[in-house]
């Protein structure tokens, strides 16, 4: 789904650059070139974030947990 109109970003894009290690919303800006238009975005790209980080923190917590 895209999240980012202006740039054409999508939500995988932004998933897969936050599991390749990027942290910050201002770091996915400078990567993929979400929220640096009209800023829209910003919410949904951190919620994204977020949930990737958070589903990294459960592996590393409980390996055996399976990504859903």
């Amino acid at each position: 789904m895209y999240v980012c109109i202006c740039k054409g970003v999508t939500d995988r894009e932004i998933r897969s650059a936050v599991e390749d290690g990027t942290r910050t919303v201002r770091g996915l800006r400078k990567q993929l070139g979400c929220t640096g238009q009209c800023g829209k975005c910003k919410a949904q790209v951190r919620e994204i974030r977020d949930e990737v980080i958070a589903g990294q923190c459960d592996l590393v917590l409980n390996p055996l947990a399976l990504p859903s």
